[in-house]
């Protein structure tokens, strides 16, 4: 290859050369030619690339294929059923709803009903006509020790920070979230100016301590205060972990931390900023709950939840035994699947670290049932939580109201292009180049936000009028069924079948498939 290629170079630049004695235009070949003959030449004498060595100029094709392979599947082969990790029905649904057009589709389902994993709602001979529902129900959060709960819809935007995302698209997301009456979460890179233009706001505090910290990365109660206490922000999140990367951490390299990032975070510029992998404002789950009234405290009452990705069992059982221990109640727990995924992460940690959202939000379910404290404590989940469906299916397991942070970035115009991590998406979302950012009108997007959670609740609200129920609150785990083989099928009472209330108060009465992790769970450590 590589000397048919020194065959080529030389005999086109001699016939170029020969040429162009006779017809000045052929020199117009020459600079075409000559570009990619030095190329190849280059090709032929680097050492890192052996493809491009050993296949001077061609080489250079493998990698263009490469590059363009994500947008070519994308538009040209895959089906309307195949895309990852959300297909093109599940986008086109949320494009169509956020725009107010019709998402309804002609001449049945594309999806194998007889297929192992699909699921159903089961509707009721007694259904509801849906003209007798309420347009936006309300999820009231806040315990006994809350004196300021909070009346939450179903359907929210998740944790997403500015940094993450731009400017433009916190903008978009706080006024969408403003005009349809539902709630922001910060995510945890800190509590922003443009979290704070009328939304309602859920304070994300992880594991930096950002917007709330001293100048050694430790939590400041001053700086907490006097941010809580906002209008705006009407309840406060502790993030342990999310379904990205639980237990990873994180870093923001000091190359991305301008004066106004620094300013948000109370960090200082010119040095990389961390993400610990765990707290340092506490290091057990009894030291967890004077956290908790510290900040239920400084907040002036309002709901103090956490956010979690479900691993270590016996470690969230000891958060349980804590709570009924010190009688301190979260208001609020938030259960991250591990399927979520708007935080860049290790193909390791995006694929197998993390318990999935159902099973986690029947877990959780079943430890705050167990230990009695359910009727204190809302359960949100989130992990891909895009469509009416998908909101059923997680309250059939036992939460209250859902969370969605990919299903709102393509309200905003993602089209999934996978570049959240590199600084170059396309639409604006997910990156800091204001080159890209200017083409994200918050004016304009804000509308589709807005546009796309209402249509979602409302698609919720019909499927529960369809079962015959009316509110959150009445759908339980017979509501939804699957095919777990091709011929057995289960609700989810059956799959994940309830454990009696209080039964993990006392270790004779604890579920063998409990008893384990009950055991090995202390409010000493976790």
């Amino acid at each position: 290859m590589r000397k048919a290629f020194l065959v080529f170079a030389i005999t086109s630049v001699s016939v170029i050369g020969i040429l162009g004695y006779i017809n000045i235009k052929f020199l117009l070949l020459f600079l075409i030619f000559v570009p990619l003959i030095l190329m190849g030449l280059y090709d032929m004498y680097q050492s890192k690339h052996t493809i491009r060595n050993n296949f001077p100029l061609l080489g250079r094709m493998r990698y263009l294929l490469e590059e363009l392979g994500p947008e070519m599947r994308q538009y040209f082969i895959e089906t309307d059923t195949d895309g990852k990790p959300f297909n093109r029905l599940q986008r086109g649904m949320i494009y169509q709803r956020s725009k107010h057009v019709s998402s309804n589709k002609p001449f049945g389902t594309q999806l194998d009903v007889y297929q192992t994993g699909y699921e159903w709602i089961n509707h009721s001979m007694n259904a509801i006509p849906f003209d007798k529902l309420a347009n936006n129900p309300r999820v009231k959060i806040g315990s006994s020790q809350c004196s300021k709960p909070y009346l939450a819809s179903m359907f929210n935007i998740s944790a997403m920070s500015y940094g993450s995302l731009s400017k433009n698209a916190v903008q978009a997301l706080n006024a969408g979230a403003k005009k349809g009456g539902f709630f922001h979460n910060t995510g945890e890179g800190g509590l922003s100016p443009y979290h704070l233009e009328g939304g309602d706001v859920v304070w994300n505090i992880g594991t930096g301590y950002f917007s709330t910290r001293t100048s050694e990365g430790k939590f400041s109660a001053e700086e907490f205060e006097k941010r809580a206490k906002l209008d705006n922000v009407k309840m406060i999140e502790i993030k342990f972990s999310q379904g990205a990367k639980p237990g990873h951490g994180g870093i923001l390299p000091k190359a991305k931390v301008t004066d106004e990032i620094a300013k948000i975070r109370l960090v200082e510029k010119g040095n990389d900023v961390i993400s610990p992998p765990k707290h340092s404002a506490f290091t057990t789950p009894l030291e967890l709950m004077d956290f908790v009234k510290l900040l239920r405290e400084k907040s002036g009452g309002k709901p103090i939840g956490m956010k979690l990705c479900v691993g270590n069992k016996s470690e969230f059982i000891a958060i349980c035994k804590a709570m009924v221990q010190t009688k301190t109640y979260l208001d609020f727990i938030s259960v991250d699947g591990g399927e979520g995924g708007t935080g860049a992460a290790p193909p390791e940690y995006s694929d197998h670290v993390g318990m999935p959202l159902r099973d986690a939000i029947a877990f959780v379910y079943d430890c705050l049932k167990g230990f009695g404290i359910k009727n204190e404590i809302k359960i949100i989940a989130s992990g891909k939580v895009v469509s009416g469906f998908d909101i059923i299916r997680t309250l059939s397991l036992g939460a209250d109201l859902c969370n969605s942070a990919r299903g709102m970035m393509m309200a905003l115009g993602c089209i999934q292009a996978l570049e959240c991590h590199a600084n170059t998406c396309p639409t604006g979302v997910a990156t800091q180049d204001p080159d890209l950012v200017k083409g994200l009108v918050p004016q304009d997007k804000s509308v589709r936000v807005a546009q796309y959670q209402k249509e979602t609740v409302h698609s919720a609200m019909e499927l529960m009028a369809s079962a015959g129920l009316s509110h959150p609150d009445q759908v339980t785990r017979d509501a939804v069924s699957t095919r777990v083989e091709r011929n057995i099928v289960e609700t989810f009472a059956e799959t994940f079948p309830e454990i009696p209330e209080g039964c993990l108060l006392d270790e004779k009465s604890v579920p063998k498939s409990f008893l384990y992790f009950w055991k090995k769970a202390s409010v000493e450590s976790f």
